[in-house]
């Protein structure tokens, strides 16, 4: 298949008057062609095709068709369809009315080049350097950015279940790639055992049944990996993608041990296996992980939106996503907001405030933020959690006075600390500060200060930059300035909830990180689709809902 580049084809007179007259106001589509046209040039998807063969559908209509897909939360099958037979879809991408369309397996393809060419931002940075030629976002605003949950396109099951299908799988994909190879070394019951999916049939009542099963399928398993690794083996076999999987599987799930020709298999305890970031939770998408946020846990994703937040009024602007990004469930936060930050630099749309909640925020970033960028963060610090701060009743960090030039600190009955120590704590470089066992031992106010016996009051501290960006940025955020200032946070939450309400972001449509971050970018590009079209057509945001009884309620109170 191949692209020839050409211009954006103009729209058809007879589909432009049945446009018109079925629709008098137009919709979003419509509006999509007359306010931004030619947006999706073929030229910035060429290099995903090649120059030479058959020629292919245009890639730009082909983009513009997953953004409205993604806009109306379609699949590719119900897409498809609406370039076929809807008039304003046919008016957006300057079609006749006779068009057939084309089959709803090019929009996979199409996805798939995407990936392969790394053009998975391309649609969405279009659309913002179109708008921000147009003035309808800018560079050293407001932004605020938050994340979500996303769930993998995967059964979620039980450890058990997981291992039984991950040598199920594998045991799958050699038959169907070497029959007569794994004829001759299938031991008779893995066809009962293994032949129907590990979650189609009950599991044995009891932990000790269940851990013999365990210990069934991981002797099993390694069976499979023996016959594989033999010499007569075929060497192709141990690269086929479910062998490898069930490769890694095994060596984080079990312990071997051979003695005498006699091996011994074991399920390994929880506190064995490695982190849940290491760790595959399906054989069928090896990117999703398992992660538990405020008691809820899920496999898959988490995806971090970034938005404009200026004021509508004062600026003229909408509000509008500036970036997305996808990671795997066990990513923090924290480790994203740099991401974040330099992929708002590679589109020229770096914010001049960044308002973030904790889980994006520490001293350190506070610092680089403003130093690599220009971007103030704005953003709570996580309180002080030592047992005097706790308790209100002691004497904290505060209650001391740091000199850092002479390396002294005093407390507050006026006595210095003995060692000044450069450490590494965590990986973070710290200092430890020590005061005189004999002066705390006997100090009056020793139960406010410390609860050692044998030794005297310890401080902790950051290096000095850190240290005074950290109370400062703590004294800030009690006043009542800093909390108007970031109640705005709050606002990205709606931007979640469209998101997810108009094109299902928390459920992931395929497998894998890539695919998945696709999607997102798709569904980022049509939120401010959406947006643009309610911009365009000056449409309120809607009431919030009431329900009778609360309006019954309020009238009462009336």
């Amino acid at each position: 298949m191949s692209v020839q580049p050409r211009p954006w084809p103009e729209v058809p007179e007879q589909t432009v008057v049945v446009a018109r007259a079925a629709f008098p106001k137009g919709t979003l589509a419509m509006r999509f062609r007359d306010e931004l046209p030619g947006l999706f040039a073929d030229e910035q998807f060429a290099s995903a095709f090649g120059m030479r063969g058959k020629p292919g559908i245009s890639p730009g209509q082909l983009a513009l068709v997953t953004v409205l897909q993604f806009a109306e939360n379609l699949t590719d099958r119900q897409a498809a369809d609406a370039v076929r037979a809807r008039i304003d879809w046919k008016y957006a991408l300057g079609l006749e009315l006779t068009d057939a369309g084309f089959d709803h397996t090019v929009l996979t393809g199409f996805r798939q080049r995407l990936i392969d060419h790394e053009l998975e931002e391309r649609v969405l940075d279009l659309l913002l350097a179109r708008l921000s030629e147009r003035g309808l976002v800018k560079a050293r605003g407001r932004q605020r950015t938050d994340s979500t949950h996303v769930l993998a396109a995967v059964r979620s099951v039980n450890r058990l279940e997981f291992l039984a299908e991950t040598l199920r799988a594998a045991l799958e994909a050699l038959a169907a790639a070497a029959p007569d190879w794994l004829a001759t070394r299938i031991d008779a019951e893995w066809v009962a055992r293994y032949g129907a999916r590990a979650d189609s049939y009950r599991l044995p009542a009891g932990q000790g049944k269940r851990t013999k099963m365990a210990v069934q399928v991981g002797v099993d398993g390694f069976a499979v990996l023996e016959a594989l690794h033999a010499a007569d083996a075929p060497i192709w076999l141990r690269e086929i993608p479910a062998v490898v999987i069930l490769r890694t599987v095994w060596i984080k799930q079990y312990h071997r041990t051979i003695t005498h020709d006699r091996q011994e298999v074991a399920w390994r305890e929880e506190k064995d296996l490695p982190p849940s970031r290491e760790r595959i939770c399906s054989p069928y998408d090896t990117d999703a992980r398992y992660a538990t946020k405020r008691g809820s846990g899920w496999e898959g994703y988490k995806v971090h939106v970034t938005e404009t937040c200026d004021d509508v009024t004062a600026t003229g602007r909408p509000h509008l996503v500036t970036n997305v990004a996808t990671t795997d469930a066990t990513v923090t936060d924290v480790e994203m907001l740099e991401q974040i930050h330099t992929d708002l630099d590679r589109r020229n749309l770096l914010a001049g405030e960044h308002i973030v909640d904790a889980g994006y925020t520490s001293a350190e970033l506070m610092i680089s933020a403003q130093r690599d960028f220009g971007i103030t963060l704005l953003g709570p610090l996580r309180v002080d959690t030592s047992p005097q701060a706790r308790t209100k009743s002691g004497f904290d960090r505060t209650a001391f006075t740091i000199d850092w030039d002479n390396q002294q600190a005093t407390c507050p009955q006026g006595v210095t600390n003995t060692i000044w120590s450069a450490c590494t704590e965590r990986g973070r470089e710290s200092i430890v500060v020590r005061f005189p066992v004999t002066a705390c031992q006997t100090c009056p106010v020793r139960p406010q200060c410390t609860r050692s016996t044998r030794n005297g009051r310890q401080l902790m501290l950051r290096p000095r930059d850190i240290h005074d960006t950290v109370e400062r940025a703590r004294t800030e955020q009690t006043t009542d300035e800093w909390k108007q200032r970031y109640a705005i946070r709050a606002g990205v939450e709606s931007t979640i909830h469209q998101a997810v309400a108009a094109t299902g972001i928390r459920r992931s449509r395929y497998v894998g990180l890539p695919k998945t971050h696709l999607a997102h970018v798709f569904a980022a590009t049509a939120i401010n689709l959406i947006r643009l079209d309610a911009w365009w057509t000056a449409a309120r945001p809607g009431n919030t809902r009431t329900s009778h009884l609360a309006r019954l309620d309020l009238t009462l109170a009336a």
